[in-house]
C-alpha cells in the first residue's frame, strides 16, 4: 500500500500545470473588460492585464475571448466551456458552479443614475420602491441587494449598457443601475456624461473577484494557491490603480 501511494504521489507531482487559461468576462466593464476593437473576439481592460501580469511568472499564457453578454458568459462557466472570469461579484448561485480567488482585486461602489433632470432624493434601498429602473441581465450587486431588488423593485434587464441610459434618457426607466467607475467611462464614451448624475449613496460597495469555473480541468487547489499568492502581492503593490488609470486612457482616447 505504501508504494501505491508513493507512486501516485510521484505521478500526481509530475503532472504539470494548465499551460493556457481560457477566460471572459462582461464585455461591458470599461476600464475593466471591453471588446478589443483590434481583435473583436478577444477582451481587452485592466482586469486582464493584471490577470497576465499573475500568470506570467507561473509560466501561463491567457486568452481572454469575448464570449457575448454577460449572461452568456456566465452560462459558460457553469458548463466549463471557460477556465475563469475575470471579474465577479459574490452571490449564493454563482458559488455553486464557481471558485473564487482571494482577495478581490478592487471593490467597486453601485451607484443609482439619473438623467439630470429627473434628480429624486436616495439615502437607502426603500426609496427606489415605485421607480422603474434598468441594468444589464444577470448583474448582481451584492447578495442583499439582490435578494431585496427581487421581492422589492422594478428593474428592467437589457443585454447592454447603453440600452439602459437611453431608456433613462427617453422616460422608460426612472434610473440606471451600475457600477461608478464603470458608468463614469461609459457615459463619457457615449458623449453624455453631461446628462447624467450618479446619486450620493451607493447600493452596494462589493469586492470583485477572479472566479475559477468549477468544472475548468485547470481548477486545481495548487494553481488557486500560486494565483492567490501572486495576486495578493501585484495588489498591496499599488499595480491594479496604475492599471486603471492606464486603461481608461485607452479606452477613452486610443481606442480605434
Amino acid at each position: 500500500m505504501l508504494l501505491a501511494l508513493m507512486v501516485f504521489s510521484e505521478a500526481g507531482a509530475a503532472e504539470p500545470l494548465c499551460k493556457t487559461l481560457m477566460a471572459s468576462g462582461n464585455p461591458e466593464y470599461p476600464p475593466l473588460l471591453w471588446e478589443d476593437a483590434r481583435a473583436p473576439k478577444h477582451l481587452t481592460g485592466a482586469a486582464t492585464a493584471l490577470l497576465e501580469e499573475v500568470l506570467e511568472p507561473l509560466g501561463m499564457k491567457l486568452e481572454v475571448r469575448n464570449l457575448g453578454s454577460w449572461a452568456r458568459v456566465q452560462r459558460l462557466a457553469r458548463m466549463g466551456e471557460l477556465d475563469m472570469i475575470a471579474g465577479a461579484f459574490i452571490n449564493s448561485e454563482r458559488i455553486q458552479y464557481m471558485d473564487y480567488l482571494l482577495p478581490p482585486f478592487t471593490h467597486l461602489p453601485t451607484a443609482v443614475w439619473v438623467p439630470k433632470e429627473q434628480v429624486f432624493e436616495y439615502r437607502h434601498w426603500p426609496d427606489l420602491e415605485g421607480k422603474k429602473g434598468s441594468t444589464l441581465i444577470n448583474n448582481s450587486f451584492g447578495q442583499g441587494f439582490d435578494r431585496y431588488a427581487n421581492d422589492k423593485l422594478q428593474i428592467v434587464s437589457v443585454r447592454t449598457i447603453e440600452q439602459s441610459f437611453e431608456m433613462a434618457l427617453a422616460g422608460r426607466v426612472d434610473y440606471v443601475l451600475y457600477e461608478r467607475l464603470q458608468g463614469q467611462v461609459k457615459l463619457q464614451r457615449m458623449g453624455l456624461a453631461d446628462k447624467f448624475v450618479a446619486l450620493d449613496v451607493p447600493i452596494s460597495n462589493e469586492g470583485l473577484f477572479f472566479t475559477f469555473s468549477k468544472n475548468s480541468k485547470c481548477n486545481t487547489f495548487e494553481l488557486r494557491e500560486r494565483i492567490a499568492d501572486r495576486l495578493y502581492k501585484l495588489i498591496n503593490s499599488g499595480r491594479f490603480a496604475e492599471l486603471i488609470s492606464e486603461y481608461t486612457a485607452r479606452y477613452m482616447y486610443l481606442q480605434p
